[in-house]
């Protein structure tokens, strides 16, 4: 079972990545969960080139993103992260649905915290 995080943490992840530190978010991740961090790479492999935006291939530990743009999407590199975790805990293979809905979860979280952020801007605006 994966470790449940709060919505502040995974807003400072989603925000690490669209900041341009993606590595610095699988750092955090890992720590979290307590795993090595994969590398993240901009390139692809072989039979896949065409067909994916990123993939994690568990033999090499690695994140391929096909290209800079992909490197800081939150929603894609947390996607490939979750098959990263999964096979760590022994249970790869996990699904496409449940990767989605893992990064899914980040990006809502940042989209509370940050709402949340400009209510309290807007309050403080009005006193």
């Amino acid at each position: 079972m994966l470790l449940e995080l709060d919505d502040l943490t995974k807003a400072k992840i989603v925000a690490l990545i669209l900041d341009k530190k993606t590595e610095v978010a699988l750092e955090n991740l890992s720590e979290l969960y307590k795993v090595d961090t994969p590398e993240i790479v901009v390139g692809t492999i072989k039979k896949k080139r065409r067909t994916v935006y990123a993939v994690y291939v568990v033999q090499e530990k690695k994140i391929y993103a096909l290209n800079s743009e992909i490197f800081y999407n939150p929603f894609i590199i947390l996607h490939e992260y979750y098959h990263h975790i999964r096979s760590k805990f022994g249970m790869h293979r996990g699904s496409e649905k449940h990767a989605n809905m893992y990064a899914q979860e980040f990006i809502d979280s940042y989209m509370r915290i940050v709402e949340k952020l400009n209510q309290n801007k807007k309050l403080q605006k009005n006193t």
